[in-house]
């Protein structure tokens, strides 16, 4: 096949506002490769496709049960009105791509299979993480679902090499392909304000989550405010821990210091963290974090776990700092291990230049139709 040529379906659940640039930018790809590029998805990210004229969009409906029957009840129902939406395309694609939670779609897949479909996951993280880190008994019985899930793909994408061991894929070393979605407008990522000339202001910016780590950034924060009494510091985001994190700032009477500041637009990302010398990404459980790579386009210091690709792109001291766990202790004596080095700007410059060179569009566009022609 030659450019333009390809015929792409893409199926994924609805998708929260944090999960719509990683989609956006896999559907920008694959609109450059495909001749006809079919989705199916719901709530916000169906909404949010619906008017391109370029793509064909298919609606499915996704509530969360309550109990742990009334979850797997509306899994399977999930899964079904999923492949009642494949059967409307199926004939006319070459191959299906699974994005988010794709390691559970079975039912999806094996409607594909049997029209001698390819059949692509791309593992944007890995959900049994997520859900251990939530301490979610469902993982149990997922872990067997994602067994028979990745035994039937064609392919499995990864972020890094580095996941193959993290999310236990020894097996489906064959499967594996090491590709990624993520590109930047470095036009609107970038350094409107030097390092040197921001305030003392560390933060956080992401879903507010257990897999996240951001209750033990919150309970590592006195320790670093105390070292650093000109410092603050805040919390961008939302989700299910908004409040508790409220409550533990209060507690901790630290609140004159962090500001709780919300959800935070992807047009207003560059603005935030352009004031920041320092980002914090204390996760459990990792991909490849899109606001990991902004910062850096934004000259912006970045201090994370050694989980998930991260440690491709960042090297401890030179793009940015790593710290061994997400310990409120590991936490507290890494940020001000950071805060404290010598070699904040040119660590700046230098994850500036990393995400220049690897993560433009074009390289992107390339590297995705590699995937394609070899899937053939």
């Amino acid at each position: 096949m030659t450019q333009k040529e390809y015929n792409i379906g893409v199926l994924t659940p609805p998708i929260e506002s944090a999960g719509i640039i990683p989609l956006s930018n896999l559907i920008e790809i694959l609109k450059i490769l495909s001749s006809n590029l079919y989705l199916i998805t719901g709530g916000n990210s169906f909404k949010h496709f619906k008017k391109d004229t370029n793509i064909f969009t298919y609606e499915i409906k996704f509530s969360k049960g309550k109990t742990i029957i009334m979850r797997i009840l509306k899994y399977i129902y999930f899964n079904i009105d999923e492949a009642s939406k494949i059967l409307k395309f199926l004939n006319g694609i070459d191959c299906l791509m699974f994005f988010f939670s794709a390691e559970f779609q079975l039912i999806p897949i094996l409607t594909a299979k049997l029209f001698r479909k390819k059949t692509i996951i791309i593992m944007t993280g890995s959900s049994i993480k997520t859900l251990e880190a939530k301490n979610d008994m469902m993982r149990h019985g997922l872990v067997v679902l994602r067994f028979f899930t990745l035994l039937c793909a064609d392919k499995i994408v990864l972020y890094s090499n580095k996941l193959v061991e993290e999310f236990g894929l020894n097996k489906w070393e064959k499967k594996i392909i090491i590709a990624h979605e993520h590109f930047l407008d470095f036009n609107n990522f970038t350094v409107t304000n030097p390092l040197s000339n921001r305030p003392h202001l560390i933060g956080y910016i992401g879903r507010l989550s257990e897999e996240k780590g951001v209750k033990q950034f919150i309970k590592a924060l006195p320790t670093i405010l105390k070292d650093n009494q000109n410092l603050h510091a805040f919390i961008g985001g939302d989700g299910e821990l908004k409040g508790a994190i409220e409550t533990s700032l209060q507690e901790e009477k630290i609140t004159d210091r962090v500001d709780l500041i919300g959800w935070i637009s992807h047009d207003d990302l560059p603005k935030y963290l352009n004031q920041l010398r320092l980002l914090v990404i204390p996760s459990y459980t990792e991909g490849l974090p899109n606001i990991m790579l902004e910062a850096m386009a934004c000259g912006t210091p970045v201090i994370a776990t050694p989980v998930g690709a991260i440690p491709d792109i960042i090297i401890d001291g030179k793009t940015g700092f790593i710290m061994e766990d997400n310990s409120p202790e590991c936490i507290a004596k890494n940020v001000i291990r950071a805060l404290n080095s010598q070699k904040m700007q040119q660590i700046a410059k230098n994850g500036r230049e990393v995400v220049e060179e690897n993560f433009t569009f074009e390289k992107t566009v390339k590297d995705w139709k590699l995937i394609l022609q070899n899937i053939e």
